[in-house]
């Protein structure tokens, strides 16, 4: 019993490093350009770089995790995370950095299904499974504003370097407890790869996650081609897994009603935010003139929304209610927030305006999160578990890089059009974005309420 709350604890370790490292190097790329002699047009792939390898692979690391056992893979993602880590923090130019970058993207997805699948197999009890989904949707709800401030205090009182180097502590402690503490899972004796389902899905998650980057740099007209062959690559990785004997996403994972619906709102929902962290964080330190670290810190109020919308409405709740009555409303108060910083202008107050904003943002988001997460993962085949979970950390990638993509073309094209001075024209075009974010999460919060329609945990079949 008690093994498996501390097993808990080094999970969400793990999964910790993963949400940190969203955006904790972001808030470092200024000084590491700088460091690094890197050009404005290659600083990008700094980012991009870990998305694509993160994005494009998660499926694969997600089906190496049930073929491999789960504790082994979980050891390995985060031994591999960790010497990416140093690789990044000591590398010696720019181009070293980009590929320790894709390095830990690439662990990454190796390490967020399978922390995410010995969750869900550990914890089965709706009230056990509600505690331990809590702590895995807070961490991943505010994982990103941790990342911020985390970031920016290394940043501004250390070095850029060690946004890189603290994932190598936080990794050993993880590794070590794991170890340790992790039941021993067999491994599969059929360790057959579908090979062209492999090709196939990676290929057209890297287009699709890298069209959107070239969106946000060039806009969605460059991005055309590679939207379009990743559509291609995708509906050809469909067409083989509901032909092949050992497909690498079986296709009853996806028809199932309230998974495909959860995938979806999540997607959603992840879309609408990571603008706001967007637009929030050029926002504090373009216009109002932040430091890293006082933009960090502005962000602690949605970290402890989070956290509070975690603990005290989606963990408390899970074990009584339908989950759509946790996801729908999580994403319609989220939408409220998104609406406030539509009101931004130049000489906005903080305290009235932002902070509130961030509050509601944290406790929709963590309401959509910790229900998703489990729906995720529910009724799934224990040996399918790794990729029922790489599904809902893909919906994640793809929603946070879609949403990112569209929401900046969206600001810079009504910034462009702004006549005024530049700080005016950057609100206007951060506040005509933010309504495009109210109709995503909206639409969120509809696909939740309409499309899932699973049980409260306690009843039959919950």
């Amino acid at each position: 019993m008690k093994s498996r709350w501390v097993a808990l604890a080094f999970i969400a370790i793990a999964q910790l490093m993963i949400a940190l490292d969203a955006t904790i190097v972001s808030i470092a790329l200024p000084s590491a350009q700088a460091a690094l002699g890197a050009s404005d047009a290659d600083r990008q792939w700094v980012v991009t770089a870990y998305t694509l390898a993160f994005g494009g692979l998660l499926l694969l690391g997600g089906r190496v995790a049930d073929f491999a056992g789960r504790k082994r893979a979980f050891l390995i993602g985060l031994g591999g995370f960790a010497l990416a880590s140093v690789i990044g923090g000591a590398a010696p130019n720019f181009t070293v950095l980009v590929a320790a970058r894709a390095m830990q993207g690439a662990f990454a997805a190796l390490l967020a299904p399978t922390a995410l699948s010995l969750l869900a197999v550990s914890f089965t009890q709706p009230r056990e499974r509600a505690t331990a989904f809590a702590v895995y949707g807070s961490i991943a709800g505010s994982g990103a504003a941790i990342g911020l401030l985390l970031g920016g205090a290394l940043t501004q009182y250390l070095s850029w370097r060690w946004c890189l180097y603290v994932n190598v502590p936080i990794a050993v402690i993880a590794a070590v407890g794991g170890s340790i503490v992790l039941p021993a899972s067999s491994p599969r004796i059929r360790p057959k790869f579908d090979v062209p389902g492999v090709v196939l899905a990676t290929g057209g998650l890297v287009a699709l996650v890298y069209a959107c980057t070239e969106a946000v740099r060039f806009g969605w007209s460059s991005a055309i081609g590679l939207l379009g062959a990743s559509l291609v690559l995708l509906a050809l990785f469909l067409a083989r897994e509901a032909r092949t004997a050992n497909p690498l996403l079986p296709l009853r994972i996806l028809a199932d009603r309230n998974r495909g619906a959860t995938y979806l709102t999540v997607a959603l929902s992840i879309a609408g935010m990571f603008g706001a962290f967007l637009f929030l964080t050029y926002y504090l330190q373009v216009v109002l003139r932040y430091t890293p670290f006082q933009a960090g810190l502005a962000f602690l109020p949605m970290t402890v929304a989070s956290q509070a919308g975690s603990w005290l409405i989606a963990s408390r709740l899970m074990p009584y209610v339908p989950p759509r009555a946790l996801m729908a409303p999580g994403a319609a108060v989220a939408a409220a927030g998104m609406a406030l910083l539509t009101q931004l202008n130049v000489d906005s107050a903080y305290l009235t305006l932002v902070m509130p904003a961030e509050v509601l943002l944290g406790l929709g988001i963590s309401c959509v999160m910790v229900p998703a997460f489990s729906i995720a993962t529910q009724r799934v085949d224990p040996r399918e578990v790794g990729v029922a979970s790489a599904t809902v950390n893909t919906a994640q990638q793809i929603g946070g890089s879609l949403g990112t993509a569209l929401l900046n073309t969206i600001a810079i094209s009504a910034t462009a059009g702004y006549v005024g001075a530049r700080a005016a024209a950057i609100v206007h075009g951060f506040s005509a974005a933010t309504a495009w974010g109210v109709a995503i999460l909206v639409l969120g919060a509809l696909v939740a309420g309409i499309l899932i329609n699973a049980p409260r945990p306690t009843q039959k079949g919950g």
